[in-house]
């Protein structure tokens, strides 16, 4: 189905909702379309666990590139590890030989905190939105964002930060001077503007037909309107076309389909809709891409897939292990859409109803862990970290201990620094922390952020040390003994959660390499949602189902523990 925003869209375009609903591919699609027909378009990725150059086939970095075959696109992906190096080094380097080393690694280490990934990552994408010379390049300019509660945060941040130089008056920040934010005011107030004006922002809710995902859908809708982005298009992706009414599978993921779809929010019926079906080959690969609109659902294979292996072991003998321990602390991470939240409340209720004491929590500012459990069984005690709570605490906290000792002018410079969108990140950090420390004596099953953004959270345990010793006399124990237990094997395990696919084996892949950088060692492979056990006769399964056996067998050559759950019309409850 041709979607109605491609014939006319604004300047801007945002691509956001829940992980693996398809906003990469439908950006890129889309971007796509649009050079097709002469325009002149930029592509960015704003995910810290982008696969826009896997989706592409194309090393990307932050330096925009021609995509090769389609002339008037340039793609590149804003990597924020990357950006923040840069930015620390614009703040460090007027003061290179005028200061003592000593002070230059003070400037260094203040800037090495998760907060200034996130401003770093944020001004890249302040530039091409507020600075009209960056943004004239182009016709159109298409964000491939991070998955949606990451998203509202960065897209807020131009109100947080503006309203923050707007009423500082000490000249310094958690980010070192203010002068530096300062001389970025107008482009975060020109960004404000723009992400506000239905003429040139629009936002397309990416959203797969299931219940979860368009409830998400449904709250960021909310939450953007609020943030003044009213210009909203919503696109249903992967709808399943029955073609063999034999299939069991096929007609109970068509059924599940229908269901959701005949429910949706009733917010979402008010906007234009895209639906777009389900396909049988990897959206991978500039024609895969421009197909990506068409109403064809038998695409040609883009891989030859490996041929059948030994299948991983069934969840419940993973639950028979956990069960043997006392406790300690199990993450679920992965791509988001893999399924984390279900896992990580589906080993929570097993671990319940197996006599276990079990605290289940969420780092996701998505929050599905409330949605996906329901009514908590006797013995599970249910928390998120909630931004604002934390944050509020933190700064009441550290007002009533080190602000009590302080003269009047040095109180008000401490309040109005701990009004920085920075201190959000240290409480939140905080918060993480005292979870993890329950693990001595019960379960604390954890459903991470997406990716990239539950790796900076780890990042951040070394650098917050130094920050919070900045403005607190003590190191909380639980903040002291973070790292070393989530470098335990005993005491925290890691569990990397996929789906049999390409994109989110390879991220989980990353990921498992950036644990080990940092000490941590993963525990195991969850595979989620498998065709791989199950018999299918239709087409498009069918060819979903042989092409998973190659993912399959790449996550068993990884060596360590793997388990496999089929895929289920209902999610299944695991005892």
């Amino acid at each position: 189905m041709q979607s109605n925003f491609i014939n006319n869209p604004p300047k801007n375009m945002f691509f956001t909702g829940k992980g693996g609903v398809g906003k990469t591919t439908a950006s890129a699609a889309t971007a796509i379309v649009l050079a097709d027909i002469g325009k002149k378009v930029l592509l960015v990725s704003t995910d810290p666990a982008s696969n826009l150059d896997e989706i592409l086939g194309l090393p990307l970095s932050a330096e925009p590139v021609h995509v090769p075959g389609v002339p008037g696109l340039l793609a590149s992906n804003l990597d924020p590890v990357v950006a923040a190096a840069a930015y620390r080094e614009q703040l460090v380097v007027p003061y290179r030989g005028v200061l003592p080393d000593a002070a230059l690694r003070s400037m260094e280490e203040q800037l090495s905190g998760a907060c200034t990934v996130e401003i770093a990552a944020f001004n890249e994408f302040a530039t091409l939105m507020g600075n009209p010379e960056a943004a004239e390049r182009f016709d159109h300019i298409i964000f491939d964002t991070a998955p949606t509660g990451h998203t509202l945060r960065m897209l807020s941040l131009p109100a947080a930060w503006s309203d923050f130089i707007d009423g500082n008056v000490g000249g310094t920040s958690c980010l070192g001077p203010l002068a530096g934010l300062k001389a970025q005011h107008l482009l975060y107030l020109n960004t404000r503007r723009s992400l506000g004006d239905a003429t040139k922002t629009l936002v397309v809710l990416v959203a797969s037909p299931d219940e979860a995902a368009l409830a998400e859908a449904a709250r960021a809708s909310e939450e953007l309107r609020e943030l003044g982005m009213t210009n909203q298009h919503l696109m249903i992706n992967g709808v399943l076309q029955l073609t063999d009414p034999r299939d069991t599978v096929a007609v109970a993921l068509r059924e599940r389909n229908m269901k959701a779809l005949a429910e949706i929010p009733q917010s979402l019926t008010l906007l234009p809709r895209t639906e777009l079906p389900l396909r049988g080959a990897e959206m991978v690969g500039i024609p895969a891409l421009r197909a990506f609109f068409s109403s064809e659902i038998s695409l040609p294979a883009t891989a030859k897939p490996a041929e059948s292996i030994p299948l991983p072991a069934p969840l419940e003998n993973l639950l028979d292990i956990l069960e043997s321990m006392p406790g300690g602390v199990i993450m679920t991470m992965g791509k988001g859409g893999a399924g984390k939240t279900t896992l990580a409340v589906n080993m929570a209720t097993a671990l319940v109803a197996r006599g276990k004491k079990v605290h289940l929590t969420t780092t996701d500012p998505a929050e599905h862990v409330a949605l996906t459990l329901g009514k908590a069984p006797e013995g599970m005690q249910v928390s998120s970290v909630d931004p604002e709570t934390e944050t509020e605490a933190y700064r009441n906290e550290v007002l009533a201990t080190v602000g009590a000792t302080l003269d009047d002018e040095a109180w008000a410079l401490m309040e109005e620094d701990l009004r920085s969108p920075c201190t959000e990140e240290i409480a939140v950090f905080r918060a993480f922390a005292k979870i993890v420390d329950q693990g001595t004596d019960r379960f604390v099953v954890i459903d991470t952020a997406p990716t990239g953004h539950t790796l900076l959270l780890l990042d951040a345990s070394e650098s917050y040390h130094r920050e919070v010793s900045r403005s607190m006399s003590d190191i909380p124990e639980a903040v002291r003994q973070l790292l070393p237990r989530l470098r335990d094997p005993l005491f925290t395990k890691v569990f990397l959660v996929t789906l049999p696919e390409a994109t989110p084996v390879h991220e989980a892949l990353a990921l498992q390499a950036d644990l080990r950088r940092a000490g941590i060692e993963p525990a195991g492979w969850i595979i989620n949602q498998s065709l791989a056990p199950l018999s299918v006769t239709d087409p498009l399964l069918s060819q979903r189902r042989v092409r998973e056996f190659r993912y399959i067998d790449e996550v068993v050559k990884q060596g360590l523990p793997t388990f496999l759950i089929p895929w289920q019309s209902e999610p299944v409850v695991i005892r």
